[in-house]
């Protein structure tokens, strides 16, 4: 299958109100019954999410729910690349259908998107500069420590960061995943707080360059739960998608698909449903 990718920026920070869910199709079954494509929105991050060969949607999530797509029956799909900023205003502002990415489930966000069941369990990790000198492996440390974070602008580890104590001095927001890195190549923070995936990815092909922190020292009430994010107005579709990720997840199909993005068994949600993760987190 082959693709033709589109690209779009949006700016960060808009929040548009949520559409009122229609006792008829929503508007991406409209697009489906018209046979125009369905439109995957994502934001490249390794190994999430992100364009590969012949612009295939590549990394885990998007291997997942193109999987998921499949066994519906739906192969006419369009990936459509923003940054991580421009994916729930672009979701509401009808640019795409579906937002994938490894967005977490949070409750902020539950208000302005609707999330399938969860599809992966994960937690956060630190890069740091080889040999962890000042020993950052959770928030906490920061604090103790008054290391200097950076993270992305958006993700959720910004918010924790501050509501754990961190001052907002000592936080540098960044448009993307690689300029995390290179602020601490750099110097210029002590850690880049980043998903645990992101993290081990960009440490495995730094050379040495960065470390990552002891991911087991994080504290287990901060696991978070990824889903895929669509219109409230597409509430219809999204229980299709349920129902068929349902009997797909965990299947030998399912994480052959994922499986070479290095998510295996221990990614798989452990039970806990949307509701209880948009109320938790």
């Amino acid at each position: 299958m082959s693709y033709k990718i589109s690209k779009t920026f949006i700016a960060a920070g808009i929040f548009l109100a949520a559409s009122t869910v229609s006792a008829f199709a929503g508007p991406l079954m409209e697009r489906i019954e018209a046979n125009k494509t369905i439109r995957i929105g994502f934001a490249n991050e390794i190994p999430w999410a992100y364009s590969g060969k012949n612009n295939s949607p590549d990394g885990f999530v998007n291997a997942h729910t193109v999987g998921v797509l499949k066994t519906m029956g739906y192969t006419n799909i369009e990936p459509v690349v923003t940054d991580w900023g421009g994916l729930i205003p672009g979701l509401q502002a009808n640019r795409f259908d579906m937002i994938t990415g490894g967005m977490y489930i949070l409750e902020k966000r539950c208000k302005n998107v609707s999330f399938s069941e969860p599809m992966a369990k994960v937690s956060d990790a630190f890069m740091v500069k080889p040999g962890n000198p000042k020993g950052i492996h959770t928030m906490e440390d920061l604090v103790k420590t008054g290391a200097i974070m950076v993270a992305v602008a958006g993700h959720n580890t910004v918010d924790l960061a501050k509501r754990v104590g961190v001052p907002a001095s000592n936080i540098i927001e960044v448009p993307g995943a690689s300029e995390t890195l290179a602020a601490v190549k750099a110097g210029r923070a002590d850690a880049a707080a980043a998903t645990y995936f992101s993290a081990r990815d960009m440490v495995e092909k730094s050379n040495g360059a960065v470390a990552l922190s002891d991911v087991t020292k994080q504290p287990t009430t901060r696991s978070n739960w990824v889903g895929i994010g669509f219109r409230h107005a597409d509430a219809d579709f999204r229980d299709k998608f349920n129902a068929a990720q349902a009997k797909y997840i965990g299947t030998k199909e399912m994480l052959a698909a994922v499986g070479k993005f290095g998510y295996g068994k221990g990614v798989l949600p452990d039970g806990k449903d949307t509701e209880w993760v948009c109320k938790n987190r």
